[in-house]
C-alpha cells in the first residue's frame, strides 16, 4: 500500500468511527474540499503533514492517533 492510499483509508476509517462525512470534516478542519476530493480520489498522491494536522484537529485527534493504524506498518517504498 502506498503512503497516499493508507492516508486516504485511515480518513475515511476515522469519519466512520465519528459519523462524519467528507464534507463535515472539510467544514471542521478547515481544509478546503478541493484538497480533501483531490486526496480521496488520488489525483493528489501526496499531503503534507499541516493537512493532516488540520484534518486531526477536525476530528478530535491528534497526529499520533492518525498514525498509529495498521495500515501505515508495511508501506510500499517511495524510492524504487
Amino acid at each position: 500500500m502506498t503512503v497516499g492510499s493508507a492516508v486516504k483509508e485511515r480518513i475515511l476509517q476515522l469519519c466512520e468511527e465519528n459519523g462524519l462525512t467528507i464534507n463535515k470534516l472539510c467544514t471542521t478542519s478547515g481544509v478546503t474540499q478541493s484538497t480533501v476530493n483531490n486526496l480521496m480520489s488520488g489525483r493528489n498522491h501526496s499531503v503534507t503533514v499541516a493537512t493532516i494536522h488540520k484534518l486531526c484537529d477536525g476530528l478530535g485527534i491528534t497526529v499520533e492517533d492518525f498514525f498509529c493504524s495498521e495500515l501505515f506498518r508495511n508501506l510500499e517504498p517511495e524510492i524504487k
